[in-house]
């Protein structure tokens, strides 16, 4: 087995990661209401550098975080930032799980973008399991209602999906990038990118001038007054950054050691995670349309890997 082609600890990295992501939403929309995305994004960041950095000197040293491909590794950091932005925007309007399966069509959009990109060889099976995903998405959008959903929502409900292909382009890019790099370096990169963009909406939002008269609650969190954090959110500020390094690592070294049409189905772990804290902290429990659209879905990844282990086998 090559240094690079290791599933088994692809699929553990992966499951640590989603189990990590769906603690750290959980926390984010619990935080939403009192303070801006940008500020919340930032603090994370800040204290997930280091956590990163602790990791970098675990690897081989500050050395490791040379690279030849700065151009490639500030895009990929842009790609998690517009992903990021998008489904923490819409976290702070729909609840817990229908927001994360609106993002679970990631890893389809991970199998497909594999095929041009990567070189990979998808078959016609697992393209037809993408396209029943594809509609359990359609199922919990309902695009052909015309009542109950105002552009506003319909504009919310796609910000998951608009999450999902940015975040799937930037695990694509994890896997071209690991050759060379490595995984907590990656993570620095990613943290850097993101402390540099709430930054930046800092300097130019951070006073709050832009969320007056504004109520939408997704832009609300975009836009409001950065606020110095209380004494029990600053413990979930701190538990938001050392989330955000093992986020990092888990991510990037899961998609380095294995191939994305492999350990992308098991991000579907989060989804029973995230119901799970929605009920016990929202008492929030999905639809039967929601309901029958993660089925789908999971249903589809779940062929998606079987078809992928089947290939291998052969």
């Amino acid at each position: 087995m090559s240094q690079h082609n290791k599933p088994t600890l692809g699929i553990f990295f992966v499951v640590l990661g989603m189990t990590a992501i769906t603690i750290n939403d959980m926390l984010i929309k619990l935080l939403s209401g009192d303070y801006p995305l940008h500020q919340i994004v930032f603090l994370r960041s800040v204290i997930g550098i280091v956590f990163s950095l602790a990791l970098v000197q675990l690897e081989g040293g500050f050395g490791i975080l040379r690279t030849d491909k700065p151009l490639l590794h500030l895009l990929r950091g842009l790609l998690m930032v517009v992903a990021n932005l998008s489904f923490f925007a819409a976290l702070a309007v729909l609840p817990l799980a229908d927001a994360t399966a609106l993002f679970f069509v990631a890893p389809l959009f991970i199998t497909l973008l594999s095929i041009p990109i990567l070189g990979e060889k998808v078959g016609i099976r697992r393209i037809s399991a993408v396209l029943v995903g594809f509609a359990g998405v359609l199922v919990m959008q309902q695009p052909w209602a015309s009542e109950g959903l105002g552009t506003g929502e319909r504009i919310v409900l796609l910000l998951p999906v608009l999450a999902a292909f940015t975040y799937a382009l930037c695990q694509i890019m994890a896997r071209r990038l690991g050759a060379t790099a490595k995984a907590s370096a990656m993570a620095v990169y990613i943290q850097g990118t993101f402390i540099l963009v709430s930054l930046g909406f800092w300097a130019v939002a951070g006073d709050g001038r832009y969320a007056v008269g504004v109520d939408n609650a997704s832009l609300q969190f975009l836009l409001r007054a950065w606020r110095w954090p209380n004494e029990g959110d600053a413990l979930l500020f701190l538990a938001l950054g050392a989330l955000s390094g093992v986020i990092g690592y888990s991510i990037s070294q899961a998609y380095r050691l294995a191939q994305p049409a492999t350990v992308a189905p098991f991000e579907y772990i989060a989804m029973p995670l995230a119901v799970l804290w929605g009920w016990l902290l929202w008492d929030y429990l999905p639809s039967a349309q929601i309901l029958v659209g993660i089925t789908l879905i999971m249903g589809a990844g779940l062929y998606v890997f079987l078809r992928e282990k089947q290939r291998g086998r052969s």
